[in-house]
């Protein structure tokens, strides 16, 4: 290894796969996330509103995106 490099290592992990909970709050703004975005290195946390806001830049540099929106539909109609 050359001295004065930094190697950053990433490895996938099931926090990709489980679900988002109510504990999961946007990095943008802390309401609820819905969208979990792996990069080369960490996470980020949107909800569906800034998730759709940057999703562009977002499948640029993205190495997975775990999009639960879905739910949003699917909690509204339990709430009725």
């Amino acid at each position: 290894m050359t001295p004065g490099v930094l190697v950053v290592l990433f490895s996938m992990t099931a926090t990709m796969t489980s679900p988002l909970t109510a504990q999961d709050r946007c990095d943008r703004c802390s309401a609820k996330a819905y969208v979990r975005v792996a990069m080369p290195v960490g996470e980020l946390l949107f909800c569906a509103h800034h998730a759709r806001k940057h999703a562009d830049a977002l499948q640029d540099v993205a190495t997975e995106i775990h999009d639960e929106t879905h739910r949003l539909h699917d909690e509204e109609a339990a709430e009725r």
